[in-house]
């Protein structure tokens, strides 16, 4: 297990963490500042300060990506919103390889409508298949263009608005499905947050292996949790095991990067100088 005291080398910073303190450009610069190597922008950052710039920034400045947010959000109410919903994730391939991330995140959505609380139908087993056959047909496209996905699998409590995909079981039964050799860069990304409860977490890391985990987002879980989007703890301050998890992921084989993602009405409050001073800090202790 890598020891994370000694440096943040290995430390990415979710930009969702820091989203409501700067525009996309001075994330980056205060991410450059403190050796921070890498990030996971969110598209409209990217969008709002302008494609171009952000990749010439992140080519001036060094930092790499440790993913591209977002993805998913396949069932529709109807077929022309299933239709506009694939090519919204043909968009989100082509930006991701434009900044040469090396996956794009899944969060593949539910019952159309839920979000604004207003779904279009109760059937979670027709937004499931929905979401499956979005991600086959997004699959053929980003093989085309050499960008791995990444399917995030959400806490239970998101299935109705968020993702109908809600264990890392239920992510890596999809994987082997439509990548059984996984030869296609079809993979899960495993937050932390959304997973740390499942008591086949640890047989389920195994069997995803250092092949399917594309990204590793750490956070914490607060007691009590106050909002069900924007209340995640910072690391150590609540009450997920976090270096045991991460050891499992390391023994699995992943190597890349620890990503903080941290959606807080709390830490959005507070100077974007000392949450990434608290995230370095936390990272190298807690995690």
């Amino acid at each position: 297990m890598r020891d994370f005291s000694a440096n943040h080398e290995a430390l990415s910073i979710n930009t969702a963490t820091v989203r409501k303190q700067w525009p996309l450009d001075e994330i980056i610069e205060a991410c450059a500042r403190r050796g921070i190597r890498a990030i996971s922008p969110w598209r409209d950052q990217v969008a709002n300060v302008g494609m171009k710039a952000i990749a010439r920034q992140l080519k001036d400045t060094g930092l790499a990506l440790s993913g591209y947010c977002r993805g998913g959000f396949f069932p529709a109410a109807d077929k022309a919103g299933f239709i506009r919903a694939l090519d919204d994730n043909r968009r989100a391939i082509d930006e991701a390889k434009s900044l040469n991330a090396p996956c794009l995140v899944l969060v593949v959505g539910s019952l159309p409508g839920a979000l604004t609380g207003a779904p279009a139908h109760r059937d979670i087993a027709r937004a499931r298949e929905e979401v499956f056959e979005g991600i086959a047909q997004s699959l053929e496209y980003a093989v085309e263009a050499g960008m791995p996905l990444a399917i995030e699998p959400l806490h239970p409590m998101q299935a109705a608005d968020r993702a109908c995909v809600n264990t890392l079981e239920q992510a890596l039964d999809i994987c082997d499905r439509l990548d059984p050799k996984a030869s296609r860069g079809l993979g899960v990304a495993v937050d932390i947050y959304h997973v740390w409860w499942d008591p086949k977490l640890k047989e389920q890391i195994f069997r995803a292996g250092g092949g399917r985990i594309l990204a590793y987002h750490v956070c914490d879980w607060l007691v009590p949790t106050k909002d069900l989007v924007n209340d995640r703890g910072m690391m150590g301050d609540g009450v997920i095991e976090l270096k045991k998890c991460r050891g499992w992921v390391e023994e699995s084989g992943y190597a890349g990067f620890s990503e903080v993602e941290i959606f807080s009405d709390h830490w959005w409050s507070q100077p974007g100088d000392y949450v990434l001073d608290t995230c370095i800090e936390r990272h190298g202790r807690c995690v």
